[in-house]
């Protein structure tokens, strides 16, 4: 948990991730990193009373933030919210490693053609207001663009943009917007 804890405060703030003070000011003092510790802490824990505790003070922050990724939720090393607000994850969504999201998204489920949940890739930025819904896989450095609906499979080395979305191809889209990502350091 500790290694998974460090990657994530990795994604905000690069080398200083080592320093105490650095740890303490963001678990106290920033919301979307706060809910990150609790998240993964209540994923991790193995003794049940622990874990309640956790899922407990996850719930808490999940009413004080608007953040609704339920512990469960299988998501890679180098999770990073950009800001707290109104995000939600359907628990079935799979996301690898260094995520970024934004306020007002929403990872969800639908029936139909393309029923399920996604699978997202690795070095995914999602932008604001951005809607990724069904059983799609979204491939890695894939940016979507804030007010994006996403509702069809996206190749790796994309950018979505629009409702209804648009893929543009571009050599890693996402080079400006993961900031620190965790191959830097853990290789």
């Amino acid at each position: 948990m500790r290694k998974s804890l460090t990657q994530d405060l990795y994604r905000y703030v690069g080398k200083r991730v080592d320093n105490v003070f650095v740890r303490l000011r963001y678990i106290f003092f920033s919301p979307a990193y706060r809910y990150i510790f609790n998240f993964r802490h209540a994923q991790e824990a193995k003794f049940k009373p622990i874990k309640l505790m956790w899922i407990c003070f996850l719930r808490l922050c999940m009413r004080g933030t608007g953040i609704q990724i339920p512990y469960y939720t299988k998501i890679g090393p180098g999770l990073r919210i950009m800001h707290f607000g109104m995000i939600i994850v359907n628990p079935n969504a799979k996301i690898g490693k260094n995520f970024n999201i934004a306020p007002g998204v929403l990872i969800g489920m639908s029936a139909g053609k393309h029923a399920g949940s996604p699978v997202i890739g690795d070095n995914v930025y999602i932008g604001q207001n951005a809607t990724v819904i069904g059983g799609i896989n979204i491939g890695n450095n894939v940016m979507i663009a804030p007010g994006a609906f996403v509702n069809f499979d996206v190749p790796d080395n994309s950018i979505v943009l629009g409702n209804p979305g648009k893929i543009i191809s571009k050599d890693n889209p996402t080079f400006l917007y993961i900031d620190y990502p965790i191959e830097k350091r853990w290789k």
